[in-house]
């Protein structure tokens, strides 16, 4: 007696399991995927596990232009810097520097040439030489700015950084855009210093009010384009 089977379907029950059997290369492919995936979520895992940098603390007075590095509590550095030339503030589109509380989001120029030129946090390929006429671009390294107060709440989008300038000789006036400048040299130094997460402060004052063991009378040289670090 024949077998009855339905319509449409294959001649042979066997034909009908062969086809319905996954083929080795859609099992392989599925591995590879699956594969993938895991090395994306243990990658994520960990670049998320990376703790902040809790060491470091660094504190702007924009009323003497001037950086300090702490490192657990104590002075490490001093730098020079400038400010932004339009006041203090955190509006959108103000070209003000935020006061407050920040931290470093993001750092961005690793292994960089002093000069380097960054436009939209990308390289351009250009070098820029200090002080060169006419030219004012973001150069060297980026620390990228994110707000922990209300008051600074728009640093991050308004794309506030800590970055190396060409204008070399205006280093200690307030004559930026709403950024922290400094000389090539000296970003170099605070970027290899500083981890991501750690905490910047913004104040209208002078340093030796809110930096422990810096006294009104430490000075750095008498021009402003040194810098004093404390060994």
């Amino acid at each position: 007696m024949k077998a009855d089977f339905a319509k449409g379907g294959s001649s042979s029950p066997l034909l009908d399991a062969k086809k319905s059997a996954p083929s080795a290369s859609n099992l392989t492919s599925s591995a590879e995927s699956s594969i993938h995936l895991t090395c994306l979520l243990i990658t994520f895992f960990l670049g998320s596990c990376v703790a902040p940098d809790a060491q470091h603390r660094v504190v702007i007075s924009t009323r003497e232009q001037r950086l300090a590095v702490l490192d657990r509590g104590n002075l490490l550095a001093l730098y020079p810097v400038s400010t932004s030339k339009f006041g203090l503030g955190d509006w959108p589109r103000s070209c003000c520097t935020p006061l407050g509380k920040l931290e470093i989001a993001q750092k961005i120029g690793d292994r960089a040439p002093p000069g380097a030129v960054f436009r939209d946090r990308r390289r351009t390929g250009e070098i820029v030489a200090s002080d060169s006429p006419g030219r004012d671009p973001i150069v060297t390294r980026i620390l990228w700015l994110r707000g922990r107060q209300a008051q600074n709440a728009n640093a991050f989008r308004r794309d506030i950084y800590i970055h190396g300038t060409p204008e070399e000789r205006n280093i200690g006036l307030p004559v930026s855009y709403g950024c922290i400048r400094m000389r090539s040299r000296d970003i170099i130094n605070l970027y290899d210093i500083v981890g991501l997460g750690a905490e910047v402060t913004i104040v209208d004052a002078p340093l030796a009010a809110v930096v422990p063991g810096l006294s009104s009378g430490t000075q750095m040289a008498e021009t402003n384009s040194a810098t004093m670090v404390i060994r």
